[in-house]
């Protein structure tokens, strides 16, 4: 079996990777155990690289063009997918050994994903920082993004909210999933922004975190990387 080929963008952090969206699919590949390489796109050529590949580009609310990492190239079967939850389809599909979507569970975990991010785990300005893009395309000077003092405090506010609704729904699956006893993709949607947050926030921000709802956030995050085999 030939290595798949993921696609993600480079850090300085150790590791390199540290993104939400391509750290998806680099715990399902783990999971699986699919051996896989990783190509590192920089941000400003995310476009170029992927044009090259001969990928669509997806379409902003503007109509303008956009392409996004993660993609995954499969020399195996020729398939080249974006978008993390579609490449989590076609592993699924295409390897079936070590299920990530148990007991028919993906037109579910499908409607976790949307509700888990929007309401669980809500964007806030707190982790921007591709400072020149994410500006201009909120129309905001980077400077007040999140500036401390009550802005700030209550950008941590709305997120410890999403945390809290978050805890609401895993205190509903009975178990130590999301399904219960089943691990799943489910629980891998989880995991990604969790680390995202403890990758790219201080240590005393990943802290605060880490403390609420009674300490339980870093012990799912641990135990979602030692399912994946990156503990």
């Amino acid at each position: 079996m030939k290595p798949l080929i993921l696609y993600d963008i480079p850090s300085r952090l150790p590791g390199s990777y540290w993104s939400p969206n391509t750290s998806k699919p680099r715990f399902v590949l783990n999971y699986k155990e699919l051996p896989f390489e990783t190509v590192w796109v920089e941000y400003p050529d995310i476009a170029t690289v992927l044009k090259g590949l001969g990928l669509a580009p997806k379409k902003r609310p503007d109509g303008s063009d956009i392409y996004t990492v993660p993609v995954l190239n499969d020399p195996n079967t020729g398939a080249l997918i974006d978008e993390s939850l579609e490449i989590a389809a076609y592993l699924e599909k295409t390897y079936t050994a070590k299920p990530i979507f148990p007991y028919g569970s993906e037109m579910l975990i499908r409607v976790f994903d949307s509700a888990y991010l929007d309401n669980a785990h809500p964007i806030v300005r707190l982790i921007y920082f591709f400072r020149r893009t994410r500006s201009e395309r909120l129309q905001l000077p980077w400077e007040e993004f999140s500036p401390e003092g009550p802005k700030r405090d209550g950008d941590w506010a709305y997120l410890e909210q999403g945390f809290n609704k978050g805890e609401t729904l895993r205190a509903k699956s009975g178990g130590e999933w999301v399904m219960g006893d089943t691990f799943s993709y489910a629980d891998i949607i989880v995991a990604s922004r969790l680390f995202w947050y403890k990758r790219v926030l201080k240590e005393d921000e990943w802290a605060r975190i880490s403390s609420w709802n009674g300490g339980r956030w870093a012990k799912v995050l641990d135990k979602v990387q030692q399912e994946c085999h990156l503990a």
